[in-house]
């Protein structure tokens, strides 16, 4: 199984509208992603290591695939749709990971 991670830096002055993101983006790209996605996670940055310190993401999400080639299956033909939705939520730009879960 496989993780892709996208992580959006908590950059002072950026913009990131979360209920726009959890109520309208990760509904269509499940949707577009259809059953090749296995789940995805959202998590909000609030803290970092030493709270109150700085979180450095402000917000990180994983999406669970089987394999790489079938994350790539699902996401490039639906890379432009999804890409287009971005400005309606954020200007941050996203560090992208792809993991290999092990544990």
């Amino acid at each position: 199984m496989i993780r892709v991670t996208s992580l959006y830096p908590n950059t002072p002055g950026s913009r990131f509208d979360l209920d726009y993101y959890l109520k309208e983006h990760i509904p269509m790209v499940l949707e577009r992603l259809g059953g090749a996605c296995k789940g995805v996670t959202v998590d909000e940055g609030v803290a970092g290591l030493s709270p109150p310190g700085h979180a450095p993401y402000r917000v990180v999400v994983h999406f669970l695939f089987d394999s790489a080639e079938d994350f790539l299956a699902a996401f490039n033909p639906q890379a432009e749709a999804i890409g287009e939705d971005v400005e309606n939520y954020t200007d941050i730009k996203p560090v992208i990971q792809v993991s290999k879960i092990r544990s």
